[in-house]
Formats: structure tokens, sequence, C-alpha cells
């Protein structure tokens, strides 16, 4: 079936990092794993020929598709222009306001992955079924003291639960990339640790992250361009030794933001 929708319009992938998920089985699976009713409000980015499409109308009550290459819009208005449920909407998902919705179900282009993540973290949801490169999807599920463990991994921790529900191989896309893909459920939810500040909580694990191989007043001091704190060699001096001999990579999320917390509460008062 996807096999001949490609044909039909010649369409052959590849442009804008475009690979079509063509198994059906890993479809079914994608929008299985949504548990969607008529009451839900689906968001999908990056619509392609609308192989996930199709189904997403078949459950869903409404869904938003957003894509980026004309040719493609064409094909999805051409598909389902009869349908009163979707709503396509043109162009750059990081440049567009998100429409309201509950759940987001996407193949996501996998060179826009972590903006991507980041901005529909800001939003709320209920659920998303998410698509990324194998590897990517490592980092967003890592732990600490793990080779994986990053920025992405504190973050994602910070809003939501999220587990590898599915790995995907090359060969269930056409064309095949050159990398394995996995599936991502993720539940957003209140963070189980207090911050703060948010913002310098996010600002904080990118500066200690960029110099993961530093011991965490270094990567601190060093970062502080991300920070703007004024007198930061002197309230680095007066946090837990315990923390700052370890570098970015062996602590756990609430210990980062347990440092985060002190430094910006340094930082009103100096």
């Amino acid at each position: 079936m996807v096999r001949k929708i490609l044909q039909k319009y010649g369409i052959r992938g590849g442009c804008h990092d475009q690979h079509f998920l063509i198994d059906e089985r890993s479809l079914d699976s994608i929008v299985d794993q949504a548990e969607l009713s008529e009451k839900d409000v689906v968001l999908e980015i990056g619509g392609g020929i609308g192989n996930l499409t199709e189904r997403l109308l078949e459950k869903a009550g409404k869904v938003y598709v957003i894509e980026l290459d004309p040719a493609l819009v064409h094909v999805l208005k051409d598909r389902f222009s009869d349908n009163e449920k979707i709503e396509i909407i043109p162009g750059d998902v990081l440049k567009l306001d998100l429409p309201k919705f509950n759940k987001v179900v996407a193949n996501l282009p996998y060179s826009i992955s972590s903006p991507i993540t980041f901005k529909l973290f800001k939003h709320e949801f209920e659920l998303g079924i998410l698509m990324y490169q194998y590897e990517f999807a490592q980092r967003m599920v890592a732990k600490a003291n793990t080779e994986d463990y990053s920025r992405l991994s504190v973050n994602t921790h910070y809003f939501a639960d999220a587990d590898i529900i599915m790995k995907i191989p090359p060969s269930a896309f056409s064309p095949p990339p050159e990398v394995w893909s996995a599936v991502v459920k993720v539940v957003p939810r209140p963070s189980s640790f207090h911050v703060e500040d948010p913002q310098f909580f996010l600002d904080l694990v990118t500066a200690v992250f960029l110099q993961r191989r530093k011991k965490l007043r270094n990567a601190i001091i060093k970062g502080n361009h991300l920070l703007n704190v004024p007198n930061i060699k002197q309230i680095v001096a007066e946090l837990p030794e315990e923390f700052m001999s370890k570098r970015a990579e062996n602590l756990e999320p609430h210990e980062l933001a347990e440092i985060a917390n002190h430094i910006f509460k340094m930082k009103a008062t100096s």
C-alpha cells in the first residue's frame, strides 16, 4: 500500500531528512500505543505521504499534521481533503505556533529531534509516541553514570517519564536510513524535584554538559556565559565538595537541581 502511494506521486524520499516508514506492522503498533479515541486531538509532525496519518484519522477525533515539504503537503491534501477530521499545516514546526493537542504521534525528522522535543516539552499534552534515531532515544532515557547520560537525559527526566517501547530496523523505511530507529513513549508529569527557576536550571544543565569531562566546579565557571552569575567563583567555592569534585555525568537530575537552586538564590542576593 505505502509503496503504491510513493509510486503514484513520484515520491522517493530522502529530501528534508525524509525516510518513510513503510512497515505496516510498525505503523499499526505505533498507533495502538497511542491508545486513541474520538476524544483525542493529535499532533503529527512530518506527515510525509500520510501512511501514519490515515491510521490516526481512523481513531482520533482531530488530527493536526505539520509538513514542511510542499510536494508532501500536496500529497496529504490530495489524499485527505475530504476528511473533516484533519487540518494540514504547511511550514517549519520550529517556527510555527503549535495548535492545542493532547497527544502527539510522529516519526520526527532526526536532524532536528532535539529542538522539536524541547519545544514539545513547553506545551501541555498527555502522551507522546515519538520515533527517533535509536542513539538519540538511548540518550533520552539514560541514567546517571552511564555513557549515554547527557543534557537530553536530564531535561527529559525533568519534564516527563520516557521509555523505549519499540526498536525499528532500517529495512522498515523507504529509503532505508543508515541507522536503527526507536519509538519512545513520553508521558509528561510535574517534576519529581523542586526547581527555583526552570530556565536557570535548564541553562545550568546545558553549561555543565558542554564541559562534561571537567569537574563540576570548573564546568560551571567555564559555562558562566550561559548563567551570567556575578562572583561565580566565590559561589562555587561554597557549594558542597561532594558535588563539585564530580562530573556532570555522575550527578542525578535532582542533585543538579540542588546546585542550580543554590546558585540561583546566591545570584539573587548578590
